[in-house]
């Protein structure tokens, strides 16, 4: 039940070879149309969809937490497609949310600017000037999403098993690479084990969920949230201590949830903030 996924720039020809890709190999292709067509059996409505999908989530209103909220429901589409194994998920920080699992193949594809320009252009039938534009505002967004949102370098080459530049390599030649590296005996040999990390990323995002979602938690910022088995290790910051409790009792509440061990501080950070 290998899990490939792949991190794009705009106009690489990413999509067209990740979708022949997943057809040779009869493997599920988790993307944005994939995504949208299972949002409503999450929670999510086309608009709020359209705001929060790739973009850096922020926790500063009542509003941001609901879209981080939101992110965290196409998260849990990805995670629950994942689990099944076989699938290629197609950006969305596939390679970070998965990062504990030992048999995902990792791919970057990039190219030169102007070809990539060059490329969307003619796709999309709009100026050049206009695809630049598009494609420097698509670049920072991604990047931004995954610095945010999983503390990285988008470009950091480290991060991924394989880099394509589409510009040098052919279509045909990439797949073909991609494919038997696939069928590589150490990815496979690590489907027994990824199941079991898949469930608790699944159990911590239904936490976190929960937690952003509960208006009594007025001014919740993130806890740091670790799982093993079922039990539930929580730590970070609240305003008062009658959140503190509140914020337990939500946790304990979530279905997997076996027990919880608590470091949760309470810090009134707004009230020390009025006497700045």
């Amino acid at each position: 039940m290998a899990i490939i996924t792949i991190s794009r720039e705009m106009g690489t020809g990413a999509y067209q070879i990740a979708s022949e890709v997943a057809q040779r190999l009869k493997y599920t292709l988790i993307d944005g149309p994939r995504v949208k067509s299972l949002a409503a059996k999450y929670g999510l409505t086309p608009e709020i969809l359209q705001l929060v999908d790739e973009k850096p989530p922020s926790y500063v209103t009542a509003e941001d937490r609901k879209r981080a909220a939101a992110l965290n429901a196409i998260e849990l589409i990805i995670l629950d497609l994942a689990r099944k194994g076989n699938v290629v998920i197609y950006g969305r920080g596939g390679q970070d949310l998965l990062k504990d699992c030992k048999n995902i193949l990792r791919l970057r594809f990039i190219a030169d600017f102007e070809e990539r320009v060059e490329r969307f252009a003619e796709r999309e039938w709009i100026d050049p000037d206009m695809a630049r534009s598009l494609i420097r505002r698509s670049d920072h967004q991604r990047g931004g999403f995954i610095h945010f949102y999983f503390d990285r370098d988008w470009k950091d080459p480290n991060y991924y098993d394989l880099v394509f530049n589409t510009s040098r390599l052919s279509e045909p030649t990439i797949v073909d690479c991609i494919i038997a590296t696939a069928k590589e005996p150490s990815i496979k040999d690590a489907d027994k084990s990824s199941v079991a990390v898949i469930d608790s990323v699944i159990l911590s995002k239904k936490i976190e969920t929960a937690l952003l979602n509960a208006p009594v938690l007025e001014d919740y910022r993130p806890f740091t949230i670790s799982i093993d088995k079922g039990a539930v290790s929580i730590s970070g910051y609240i305003i008062s201590e009658a959140q503190k409790n509140a914020a337990i009792a939500i946790v304990k509440s979530v279905k997997g949830v076996t027990s919880v061990i608590e470091d949760i501080h309470v810090f009134d950070y707004k009230a020390y903030k009025e006497k700045m």
